[in-house]
């Protein structure tokens, strides 16, 4: 027999031991706990937050090169030794009347410099300030602004124009830091710089409304163009929608390439209509918005929401289902040029939807614009004023109209030429309102027309007028010459269902309560369902198919 050697049975060893380390252990997997499909969590893990820009996920932003670009248009040319005269002109005519300064300081702005004097202790402010004619005199200017005192400061500020007024470009302020880096404001607008030459940005989602007055051509058009295109400049397609009225016909005309990205409208407008000029259809349009707005607070209830910006991150973080009529919400912004003209033809039937809105609208994200060159009493009602409480004030003729618009003085005093007041919870700021031209409005209305757009503009709830609803519940009241495009298709869905709720209707077409509404008033006038019965809807009295396509032949439908 062989004797192994000591050798051979390390090897055997160190093979048994390879042997064994061969071997593997299977770990069973342990299942993750599964969500049901209905939780919100299990909709974000899976699909993501939602993004509303996703339909229009090419769409580019215009770019700053569509804008004009001025000569010196950062930082205003600076003339010492008109500041200088002027310094020492305001000197020598309040010493005339005993009144002797401690020091006196200059802000030059893009059109106005500031001085800024310390008065000897003992004058009173009411001096000063009723020297304002004498000391435009002096300084042969246009108009003077005497703020006494000046706002946190132990001042009194004396605003005196400019020889040479510099122009504020659209591109100087969209082209800003300040702008362009700007995150937290919901609708940024950029209108302009200070007299301390600091771009003025303001949030409109927080003004809630703006109202807009002054005379004729001092600015108000270029005004509205500027709070439009930093609005274009700033938000995506998804996200903003205008409503543009315009009675003068030619303001706005410039946007309505723009009718398939930013803006909104009833059913069946017209797409040569989208810029709205008409009184009757700016009637229909603003009760349009109410029943918007309306409909926007029953979503906000359901989604227990104070506001549309916790609503719509709530549906972006999938908590909202869209089978319950959730859906993500642009913001809307109204504009209306010249409003005064409307007040005028219609009266109360205008301004009580403009009242209903600028009361309510904020919380759904509805703010509005108001422009007017008639800044009096009958325009610029109570109602409208505690309602809208931010005011931009260019040059009006009176000081009457000043104080209509921004409860003091000083409007009267202005340049003209785009130089305003901008009011805010008390504060009244001078600024050079931007000018944008109108061939930089049609470049970037260009550009914007060129990229991926919706198939429609943004559909606004259908308004029945007084008249059209309740009437048309006795037969023959509505006009079966001219039926809603839907209304074959509804009567064949009642007469297969057998069912003629309004409600139903509604649900099943998504379409507004106002337009179902109708479509039941024809359906009813056509002899296909009976009359109304409140909470029970209506008997169907068209029992076969074949009955209703004989009718629906005799209607040409």
């Amino acid at each position: 027999m062989d004797v192994e050697t000591p050798q051979e049975e390390i090897i055997i060893e160190e093979e048994q031991k390879k042997e064994n380390e061969d071997v593997e252990i299977s770990v069973e997997e342990i299942k993750e706990v599964e969500l049901s499909e209905n939780d919100p969590e299990y909709l974000l893990r899976k699909l993501g937050p939602y993004d509303p820009r996703k339909d229009l996920e090419h769409y580019k932003f215009p770019s700053l090169n569509l804008l004009k670009v001025y000569d010196n248009e950062t930082a205003p040319v600076i003339n010492q030794e008109e500041q200088q005269a002027n310094a020492n002109r305001i000197v020598t005519t309040l010493r005339n009347f005993d009144i002797e300064i401690e020091s006196i300081k200059a802000t030059v702005g893009p059109t106005v410099t500031l001085y800024e004097i310390v008065p000897k202790a003992g004058i009173k402010i009411a001096k000063i300030q009723g020297l304002e004619n004498d000391i435009m005199l002096s300084l042969a200017a246009i108009g003077i602004r005497i703020i006494a005192p000046m706002p946190g400061k132990g001042t009194i500020g004396i605003e005196v124009p400019n020889e040479k007024p510099q122009i504020v470009s659209m591109h100087s302020v969209i082209a800003s830091k300040r702008f362009q880096e700007e995150q937290k404001m919901r609708l940024p607008v950029a209108i302009g710089r200070t007299i301390t030459n600091e771009v003025f940005t303001f949030d409109l989602a927080k003004t809630p409304h703006l109202l807009v007055a002054g005379a004729t051509g001092q600015g108000k058009s270029v005004g509205l163009n500027a709070i439009l295109t930093s609005l274009l400049y700033k938000k995506h397609p998804a996200e903003l929608k205008f409503v543009l009225v315009d009675p003068k016909m030619v303001e706005f005309s410039i946007y309505k390439p723009l009718l398939k990205h930013y803006m909104a409208a009833m059913p069946d407008q017209d797409d040569s209509e989208i810029i709205i000029t008409d009184c009757q259809k700016v009637i229909n349009t603003l009760n349009s918005l109410v029943i918007e707005m309306e409909n926007r607070y029953q979503l906000l209830m359901q989604a227990n929401c104070r506001n549309l910006e916790d609503y719509n991150e709530k549906f972006i973080n999938r908590r909202l289902n869209p089978e319950n009529g959730h859906r993500f919400m642009p913001y809307l912004v109204i504009v209306i040029d010249e409003y005064g003209d409307f007040i005028m033809q219609a009266g109360k039937e205008v301004e009580r939807p403009i009242q209903r809105i600028a009361q309510k609208a904020r919380a759904v994200g509805m703010h509005m614009i108001l422009a007017t060159q008639r800044p009096d009493v009958k325009i610029v009602t109570g109602t409208i004023k505690a309602n809208i409480p931010t005011r931009i004030a260019f040059r009006t003729q009176s000081v009457v109209d000043s104080r209509t618009v921004l409860d003091c003085k000083g409007a009267d005093q202005l340049i003209g030429k785009g130089d305003m007041l901008y009011s805010a919870g008390g504060a009244i700021t001078r600024i050079q309102c931007a000018f944008v031209d109108t061939p930089e409005v049609e470049n970037i209305v260009e550009h914007i027309e060129k990229q991926q757009h919706y198939l429609e503009p943004y559909q606004l709830p259908e308004y029945v007028g007084e008249g059209g609803e309740g009437e048309a519940l006795a037969p023959g009241s509505v006009d079966l010459k001219r039926l809603d495009p839907m209304f074959a298709d509804v009567a064949r869905y009642t007469v297969s269902k057998q069912e003629g709720s309004t409600s139903r209707i509604q649900r099943a077409f998504e379409i507004g309560y106002n337009r179902a509404g109708k479509l039941s008033d024809q359906l009813e006038a056509a002899g296909i369902v009976g009359p109304n019965k409140g909470p029970k809807g209506r008997d169907v009295l068209i029992q076969d198919m074949d009955s209703l396509e004989h009718i629906l032949q005799e209607l040409g439908v």
